[in-house]
């Protein structure tokens, strides 16, 4: 009989996730976890930096309050603004931590594990059976492979939060999610930034919501530097440019990508297959290789598509798991509806295909935008820099919705519920929305899929005759 009904490897969200579940469901489950309780996204990654992005955007609200008649300059303590990041990870700390899972019924376990059979984990000197194993180790900041790199101090994600000081100049590898919103983040915060990315900054979100943020980044005072690579680091730290330029400044974070936990696991003991992606998966996130070992969050490679690094996504992993591993019925991702946020001000919400991605994928399809200068919350605010961008077939079905706009990350909930059900544009588009929100440009862009057909000249005869009946 095996030890444990359940053995969880990695104490981020995925796996915090399934363990809750299935410690409540009275499954005999031991989690296992080599460093801090929550994973990236609690300690390094989501709850930190939207930590110092709130901190950032209370300074650059100050500083813009001259267009309502309020003029301040704010002072940074940048003390205070450390103190304030760790006091956010402090009170969300508890939910993950192992008092809250010892009370749930699962065993918690400090260690780093590892495969010693294919249904057997090591962990300090212990082994342990599993009928079931999720592996949710996760991912960690990559290093890309630029001549000198390796011989420069630098920032990822997982470093920067413990510095104290605010940088002269911040140098940026990799205009990202990560590099664009600690971008603004410090540049807000006093410090020169240079961003330098070799394709275009925000590579994977459609070009039209791109455009305006670049000039909204630029306003702030953060240099991009796109469409040409690094050649080579240097002590300064100095970017030595592809076209030959040379940018010095006084810190550099790399912000280039992510690479999963996979190094430690002794995987071939399990007989668990692996990409460089993350662990080789089917649809239902079960081991393509091993029938006992489901894998969740970023280090999950389902079908070959490569992972996404979504904290978002982690908890929706969890849920397959749970209901193929736990309740044994069927269930397998679709990533139609997967919404993704960059968290800038204003922010870049995207769900379901692009422009660009809906033509590639055969569609002919109608495109439909929305300006917030044309919205009255916007204007009353004085924020109408953005849209929205729907990518509709003809027929009225959402493939896409795309903003730029304050709170995107919050109205992008009504689209990824259109696309994932199915809601026909005409609902949307009849769908009564409070004024004034900003939330109203949603609905006036799928309005505008019937504009031409009310105002069109068989509806205007129509009309007219019916205006003569009594």
């Amino acid at each position: 009989m095996a030890d444990y009904d359940l053995a969880v490897i990695g104490a981020g969200a995925a796996g915090l996730s399934v363990t809750a579940v299935a410690a409540q469901l009275g499954l005999r489950v031991v989690l296992i976890e080599r460093a801090r309780m929550g994973g990236d996204c609690l300690n390094t990654g989501c709850v930190p930096s939207k930590a110092l992005l709130a901190a950032a955007h209370a300074a650059g609200a100050a500083r813009a309050a001259g267009r309502f008649g309020i003029h301040a300059e704010p002072r940074i303590d940048w003390a205070a603004v450390h103190e304030h990041v760790h006091a956010v990870i402090a009170a969300i700390a508890p939910a993950d931590s192992v008092a809250r899972f010892t009370a749930l019924g699962a065993e918690v376990i400090a260690g780093e594990a590892r495969f010693v059979a294919p249904d057997a984990l090591a962990v300090n000197g212990r082994r342990l059976t599993a009928r079931r194993i999720v592996i949710a180790a996760g991912a960690r900041a990559a290093a890309p492979p630029i001549p000198g790199l390796d011989g420069v101090p630098y920032f990822t994600n997982e470093t920067l939060f413990e510095h104290r000081l605010c940088p002269e100049h911040l140098l940026i590898l990799g205009g990202g999610p990560i590099g664009l919103e600690m971008a603004q983040s410090f540049a807000l915060l006093g410090a020169r930034v240079t961003v330098v990315e070799a394709a275009s900054i925000a590579g994977r979100e459609d070009p039209a919501l791109v455009a305006p943020l670049r000039g909204i980044l630029a306003g702030q005072g953060v240099s991009l530097i796109e469409g040409v690579g690094v050649a080579a680091v240097e002590a300064g730290p100095v970017l030595v440019l592809a076209d030959g330029r040379r940018i010095a400044g006084s810190h550099l974070l790399v912000a280039a990508g992510r690479q999963p936990n996979l190094e430690a696991l002794d995987l071939a003991a399990g007989q668990v297959r692996a990409t460089r992606a993350g662990i080789a998966t089917d649809a239902g996130l079960r081991s393509l290789s091993n029938r006992r070992v489901y894998a969740a969050g970023d280090i999950a490679d389902p079908l070959g598509i490569g992972a996404r690094a979504f904290t978002h996504l982690c908890s929706y992993h969890a849920g397959i798991v749970i209901r193929r591993a736990l309740f044994r019925l069927p269930a397998r991702l679709d990533y139609a509806a997967l919404p993704r946020v960059t968290y800038t001000d204003p922010e870049l919400a995207q769900v379901g295909m692009t422009e660009a991605e809906a033509r590639a994928a055969g569609h002919d399809p109608v495109v439909l935008t929305w300006k917030l200068d044309e919205n009255d919350r916007a204007i009353a605010e004085r924020r109408t820099e953005g849209l929205v961008k729907l990518v509709v077939t003809r027929g009225g079905k959402v493939l896409g919705a795309g903003l730029l706009a304050p709170h995107a990350g919050e109205m992008i909930g009504t689209w990824t519920l259109a696309i994932a059900r199915k809601v026909p544009l005409a609902a949307l588009a009849g769908m009564i929305v409070p004024y004034p929100t900003l939330a109203e440009i949603g609905k006036r862009a799928a309005g505008s899929f019937y504009t031409a057909r009310l105002f069109a000249a068989g509806t205007r005869r129509l009309v007219r005759w019916l205006a003569r009946l009594p």
